[in-house]
């Protein structure tokens, strides 16, 4: 079920098993790929893993806005801090467990968001609100995961496949001569740089051009067949917390 084009009715009447929640982010992919790439690949797989599981799911809107004060430096980035995001997100699944949703996926598009809601998901469960688990689409690709940069290969190639229009295809040259080879500057396994202008020209890390449509429909499947498992698994685990010792 889809939560905005519902009416309060047919929840009331529906019997949810859990919900999945799409987070994303509003910031920089380059001069080729719209601010809205994380928040579109997170609801494509939330919506892909949806169509592979016979659970009743409400799926709700999007979280568009995240942790992504690295991207400060490019116009039309917007970003929370982290205790904003956290408190956000917590408190827009307490509101799904106020009307008996008590497990809830994360499914996430955006890097900078993964550490807080791997602590949101803690909280949450810890405190008896909601089992809540995170998963981010990207870590869940099998051997693509590795080429993961930032407006690069993977987020290129899914959306050419879920959004090909948004895809301003005559500037990936030009994306790509601007572009990082990696994330950050790096000495002695510690990471020297803060931001994305940094290191990145334009935004950019890793070759867009090696996203093609065909790479983005392997990876749609891969993403929405591990959100399918994770699915079932969270329906039916015994959430009950083990006893204090």
């Amino acid at each position: 079920m889809d939560l905005a084009s519902a009416t309060w009715t047919d929840v009331r009447d529906s019997d949810p098993e859990l919900a999945v929640v799409p987070v994303g982010s509003t910031e920089q992919h380059g001069p080729h790929a719209p601010l809205g790439t994380d928040v579109l690949t997170a609801e494509a797989v939330a919506d892909a893993g949806l169509e592979r599981v016979d659970h009743e799911v409400i799926r709700t809107p999007a979280i568009p806005v995240g942790i992504a004060e690295e991207h400060r430096q490019f116009p039309g980035t917007m970003w929370v801090s982290p205790d904003t995001f956290r408190s956000y997100v917590r408190e827009s699944v307490q509101s799904l467990a106020h009307h008996g949703i008590e497990r809830v996926v994360l499914v996430n598009g955006h890097g900078g968001n993964v550490d807080a809601l791997r602590e949101i998901g803690a909280r949450l469960t810890r405190d008896g609100d909601a089992y809540t688990v995170p998963f981010t689409w990207f870590e869940a690709v099998g051997d693509h995961s590795a080429d993961m940069g930032h407006g690069g290969p993977l987020e290129t190639a899914l959306l050419r496949r879920v959004a090909p229009e948004l895809v301003r295809e005559e500037r990936i040259e030009t994306a790509r001569a601007g572009a990082a080879d990696g994330w950050g500057e790096w000495t002695s396994h510690a990471n020297l740089a803060y931001d994305s202008a940094e290191f990145s020209e334009n935004g950019v890390v890793g070759d867009p051009a090696a996203g093609e449509k065909e790479r983005g429909e392997e990876l749609l499947e891969l993403a929405a067949d591990s959100l399918a498992r994770l699915l079932d698994a969270v329906a039916e685990r015994d959430v009950s917390r083990p006893d204090g010792r």
